[in-house]
């Protein structure tokens, strides 16, 4: 079934349009990435497609009946409004009535006049049968870690606002998912979470991404959106990455056979033929249609080190840092009393290059303030050394002033960069390395775009030629380019390196060693790549489920028994409501039909090709938290009476 039709739309841009001619469709079940470099309109067309933005030109044709969810870059929220309000304000008929269902449960308690309308919603429930799709919308918001529902807004982390308008998506009963940045500010085991569920759902999904791992693992499409129109890529990324590269060398071959011919055609040209003839006419208009073409430009990649400073003998330590926050502090969720940090000691040594890993309210961006002195630990010290130069990449950065032109904004931290060969690369060249190239560099701060100034940023943070850096998720909004330039750089640069970063690739390329902070504010140490140490948690987590899933079936399978030798003479348990009946009957077969899939899944963990067995893995570890969450509900039904 076709859901999305989009013919010859177009989209002006501040100079010249975004976008035009641009014409796909999406059928369900597809799944598309849209990537190109920052500032070509890869939002703009997401959100014209949306109808958040007019479209200039071209039509966008949406199946009404199959509806659409969107999940803007940077989502809308009333800081006032309760998680749960935010959750279900949605147009979806199926949504209303379960929302309305919980209203009437909860004015059920102490209020009998309530009666009426909790059982025309319980009919309306039954009718649609929406008990499996409440069941559906209670296990995302679990499994994306959202409890408390009665939580404001305002009180909450930038990654738990992100989950919970993840969540608002995905709970919607639409059948085309439009994603912008789906996986910036979330931590890497959500990331894994999603990707799975995206790679399984049979809604269609078009998305803008960076993560590459993502889009090799979900996308079967890519759209490239350069030059002012979209180019189809069928297959993954990494065939996309193979398409280019021998489209690069056929395009590299043909410049080559144009500029052998124009080199006797300017001969000819220098010679000043007659243009009266008809044929001499065609051929000098010919000429200069092939020196004024657009020339084919490759992909800049670029190496070099830079002539950093000289680190001293002491680099940087932490003694027994312990940070905690009071209860409802936002970024401090999951942690009511107990620390951020931990009596946490660490000596940095020259040339490390750490990835700091943890879920979302673990306290990554807190060690990282800690560490620059932008907040001070409860107790413990941080000692500097006093030739470290330490250089603080933050999410989201502060333009003082942004009516400075880019170029000028560069020059206020140097006015050139001197490299480990001995040249000099001035502000400008240095611009030009990381995509600033031409009019741009004279352009106001306040015309570019939100990942644009983030880059910018970055060029500024690099020219100041620090020894000790600091990346707080440095790949949120950059394009996938900036990522090759910003690896390119950092694998050469010989100072300390502190990242934090959700994107697997990146640390995968730039880290290897991570720093682990734990529930408990703890913080443990591993040795190898970010990818490594997902497969090592996936499997030690596989075989603790297993366990506890052995666990709660032999529990299950005795509980009959328990029960009938209770004393006859013992207070009879609380019977199950309607909604814990039709709750406890669907967790039957929710049970039943995760562990017929679980041996499914064991076999093809075992399978040969490492994208198949990894992505087996991440499903198999899913199912089993999902079944430990099952099981304990189930026990807890299983103890009141029917």
């Amino acid at each position: 079934m076709n859901l999305l039709s989009i013919n010859n739309l177009a989209k002006i841009g501040r100079e010249k349009p975004l976008f035009t001619g641009v014409t796909f469709g999406l059928d369900e079940g597809d799944k598309a990435a849209l990537i190109g470099r920052n500032g070509t309109g890869k939002s703009t067309l997401l959100n014209t497609i949306a109808g958040v933005l007019p479209a200039d030109d071209g039509t966008v044709t949406i199946n009404k009946a199959a509806g659409v969810s969107y999940l803007p870059q940077n989502p809308p929220y009333n800081k006032d409004d309760t998680i749960r309000e935010h959750i279900f304000r949605s147009d979806s008929p199926k949504l209303r009535v379960i929302r309305d269902y919980e209203d009437a449960c909860a004015a059920m308690e102490g209020n009998a006049g309530s009666q009426r309308s909790f059982d025309e919603l319980t009919r309306k429930m039954e009718q649609g049968d929406l008990w499996n799709y409440e069941s559906q919308v209670r296990s995302i918001l679990s499994t994306l870690g959202i409890q408390d529902l009665g939580r404001r807004m305002g009180e909450l982390s930038g990654g738990m606002i992100k989950k919970v308008a993840l969540a608002q998506v995905l709970v919607e009963d639409t059948k085309l998912l439009l994603l912008d940045e789906p996986t910036n500010h979330l931590d890497i085991t959500t990331i894994s979470w999603l990707q799975e569920y995206l790679a399984q759902t049979r809604r269609a999904v078009l998305m803008v991404t960076h993560d590459r791992y993502f889009l090799d693992a979900v996308c079967g499409r890519i759209y490239e959106l350069a030059r002012g129109s979209v180019r189809l890529y069928t297959g993954n990324y990494s065939t996309y990455l193979e398409k280019k590269q021998s489209e690069a060398e056929i395009e590299a071959n043909t410049e080559r056979r144009i500029e052998s011919v124009l080199r006797a055609e300017r001969d000819w040209l220098m010679r000043g033929p007659c243009a009266r003839g008809t044929k001499a006419k065609a051929r000098i208009q010919h000429d200069m249609a092939l020196i004024n073409r657009e020339k084919f430009s490759a992909d800049k990649g670029f190496s070099f080190e830079v002539a950093g400073r000289r680190l001293g003998g002491k680099i940087l330590e932490l003694h027994s840092v312990t940070k905690r926050f009071p209860k409802g502090f936002a970024g401090a969720e999951q942690r009511a009393e107990a620390p951020v940090l931990k009596d946490f000691s660490y000596t940095f040594s020259k040339g490390e290059k750490i990835g700091v890993f943890g879920d979302n309210g673990t306290g990554k961006s807190t060690l990282l303030n800690i560490i620059t002195g932008a907040v001070q630990p409860d107790s413990g010290s941080v000692v500097v050394g006093l030739n470290t130069s330490i250089a603080y990449y933050q999410q989201n950065p502060v333009f003082k002033d942004t009516d400075m032109t880019v170029l000028e904004y560069v020059k206020e931290a140097a006015e050139v960069m001197q490299m480990n060969d001995g040249t000099v690369l001035s502000a400008a060249l240095f611009l030009e390395q990381f995509g600033f190239e031409g009019k741009i560099q004279h352009s106001p701060v306040s015309t570019l775009s939100g990942g644009e100034r983030k880059r910018l940023f970055l060029v500024r943070l690099l020219l100041s030629n620090p020894n000790f850096l600091i990346l707080d998720e440095p790949t949120n909004d950059f394009d996938i380019f900036t990522m090759n330039i910003l690896e390119q750089f950092l694998a050469g640069f010989k100072g300390c390196l502190l990242i934090v970063s959700h994107d697997r690739y990146f640390m995968d390329k730039i880290a290897d060693s991570l720093f682990i902070l734990e529930d408990d504010g703890s913080v443990s140490g591993y040795v190898g790549k970010c990818s490594e140490y997902l497969d090592y948690r996936r499997q030690l987590r596989a075989e603790q489920e297993a366990a506890a899933s052995a666990e709660k079936t032999a529990r299950r399978q005795t509980a009959p028994a328990v029960q009938a030798a209770a004393p006859s003479g013992t207070a009879k348990p609380r019977r199950r409501s309607f909604k814990e009946q039709k709750e406890f009957e669907s967790l039957e077969t929710e049970i039943a039909e995760l562990e017929a899939r679980k041996p499914q899944l064991e076999e093809a963990m075992a399978d040969s090709d490492y994208t198949k067995s990894a992505a087996a893995g991440t499903e198999y570890a899913n199912l089993c938290a999902q079944l430990e969450a099952d099981y304990a509900r189930w026990d807890e039904l299983a103890s009141l009476g029917d």
